[in-house]
């Protein structure tokens, strides 16, 4: 079963997220936010592309298998594949009924439909790879606003966002962090991080980008005298 958000982190790993957030503040004037979410969309052109093409395929055997078996048995052969020849299976395409195929596909449509809708991993194949980073980095902005990173002091919010289902982490800086920071010198540490969540190794893998986003951070953000824990250190949902 797919592991959920909520799910993702032990006790343990809260902690460990916790104190490694704490710590790398310490040295500078960022502030690391986590966020985990299921998935960035509920992706409903997936649900029906796949649908439509799987009760297309599946009616299409179906329908050619049952017109095969009907060709045989009309030929006075059994069942086995001593009658197959490409001739019969040509012949029973031929015999495949529209009147049947296309209700068996209205049917199927919506079995499938609901199926995918509760297994969301089956949209993903049904997805272009551009649809799901341009709606994983929509989704991190969202919620980079959505939860006001942005109201810190001197803009040195960053969010580490995670999302399941598509597999993607994305980091995302403020504008006194960009204007210090490439926002492409966070990929490869968003790359890490998903290689780590892959393996399973969530909260290690999770505490590692934090503590290579301080390092960073603490060169070109270094603390200042009077910095104040603005952002909660939880991991957000």
């Amino acid at each position: 079963m797919k592991i959920k958000a909520s799910e993702l982190f032990s006790a343990e790993d809260k902690q460990c997220i916790a104190d490694s957030i704490k710590k790398a503040e310490e040295n500078t004037s960022g502030e690391i936010a986590i966020m985990v979410v299921d998935s960035s969309d509920s992706y409903k052109e997936a649900e029906i592309l796949g649908a439509f093409i799987l009760s297309g395929l599946f009616s299409l055997v179906i329908e050619t298998v049952r017109s095969y078996l009907a060709v045989v048995k009309a030929a006075g052969w059994d069942y086995g594949l001593s009658g197959f020849s490409a001739h019969t299976l040509s012949e029973a395409t031929a015999h495949s009924a529209v009147w049947t195929y296309i209700p068996m596909v209205f049917v199927l449509y919506f079995l499938f439909k609901l199926l995918i809708s509760k297994i969301p991993e089956m949209k993903i194949p049904f997805l272009s790879g551009k649809r799901i980073e341009e709606t994983v980095r929509e989704r991190a902005v969202m919620a980079f606003y959505e939860k006001q990173l942005y109201k810190t002091r001197d803009e040195t919010g960053i969010l580490i966002f995670i999302s399941l289902l598509e597999h993607r982490v994305w980091i995302l800086g403020d504008r006194g962090i960009n204007v210090k920071i490439a926002p492409d010198f966070w990929g490869k540490i968003a790359s890490e991080l998903s290689s780590g969540i892959k393996k399973k190794q969530y909260g290690k893998a999770v505490c590692l980008a934090i503590s290579k986003c301080s390092e960073e951070l603490s060169v070109h953000c270094p603390k200042k005298s009077d910095d104040t824990n603005e952002l909660a250190d939880e991991v957000m949902l």
